[in-house]
């Protein structure tokens, strides 16, 4: 079935991979950016583009008024360096502040302006790489809690995220939650970090991460929007993986030297508690639903593969 797809955020990372893949299965694709000057790379992905801004509720019900979508898919982030500068992983509160806001606040809007135009599904955007509950087993399920980290500056976000999770699903959407991006500008700071040994390995490195190329997270979201599905999904590779394996083999592929290594009292202090749980003891996700309910087949079933073919 050919349908109207609202994507909101379709210039980011995300869309631009996800705009043509809509548009080669013959789907009309509407795509919102922040900049005027973007329109044209929307139009060149084969979408419809529009200037929206996701914190203006006016603005965002009536693009989706305008555009008529069968399905809103919410891809709307602030993370890149023109929108909240150099990344700044010991004050996530500060880093991630416009995008925790698009995600309570531009996911409220979303949701009202699918109300208000009968739009019968949404897809929005979750996240599972490291940040499982830090209990038991090392690979975790949709059906386990995610981790606030408590107390931390963290906590906001992680929080943030429930919040969208929660008010998706009770609307009757999916939620996907992408493992950590790698693919065409997805990995470009931290690259950059390693060759400069500025990402070091903190303890032994047993937490665990999950990976996924972009493209593989884009397959994902149009067989979630195609199919219509409702609750949440892990949209991660096939291969979870310790820090202490990961880091060093992106390393090698970025053509570095291995990463440095420090304690993590001096990690703590340097770069705060999110980067500790995250090398130490993060969670990685399994996959196994997606694959068997969406019949998702992924092209890069592990970051082994992928992160030298990324970055050749």
């Amino acid at each position: 079935m050919i349908m109207r797809v609202f994507v909101a955020g379709g210039s980011g990372v995300l869309g631009r991979r996800l705009v043509p893949q809509l548009v080669a299965r013959g789907h009309r694709v509407t795509a919102t950016t922040t900049s005027a000057a973007k329109l044209g790379l929307v139009q060149r992905l084969g979408a419809d583009g529009v200037v929206m801004n996701g914190l203006d509720a006016q603005a965002v019900g009536e693009a989706v008024a305008a555009a008529r979508p069968d399905a809103i898919v919410h891809q709307m982030t602030a993370i890149s360096v023109a929108h909240a500068g150099k990344p700044d992983i010991k004050h996530p509160d500060r880093w991630f502040a416009l995008t925790n806001r698009l995600r309570r606040e531009g996911t409220d809007h979303l949701l009202a302006a699918a109300a208000a135009a009968g739009v019968p599904h949404v897809v929005s955007q979750g996240y599972a790489s490291w940040n499982g509950i830090r209990e038991g087993g090392w690979v975790k399920t949709e059906e386990d809690p995610l981790d606030l980290l408590a107390g931390t500056a963290a906590q906001a976000g992680l929080e943030t995220l429930r919040y969208a999770e929660e008010a998706v699903l009770a609307n009757g959407g999916a939620v996907l939650r992408y493992g950590a991006f790698y693919g065409p500008g997805a990995t470009d700071d931290q690259v950059e970090l390693i060759r400069k040994r500025q990402y070091p390995l903190v303890g032994r490195g047993t937490g665990y991460s999950s990976w996924v190329h972009l493209d593989d997270a884009a397959g994902a979201t149009v067989l979630a929007v195609e199919q219509q599905v409702h609750g949440v999904y892990n949209i991660v590779d096939d291969e979870p993986a310790p820090a202490s394996e990961w880091l060093p083999h992106l390393a090698a592929c970025a053509g570095a030297k291995p990463p440095l290594r420090v304690p993590v009292w001096l990690a703590r202090l340097l770069a705060g508690d999110q980067a500790v749980v995250m090398m130490t003891e993060g969670r990685g996700f399994s996959n196994a639903k997606a694959k068997r309910e969406l019949g998702w087949e992924l092209r890069h079933p592990s970051w082994r593969q992928g992160f030298r073919e990324a970055l050749v």
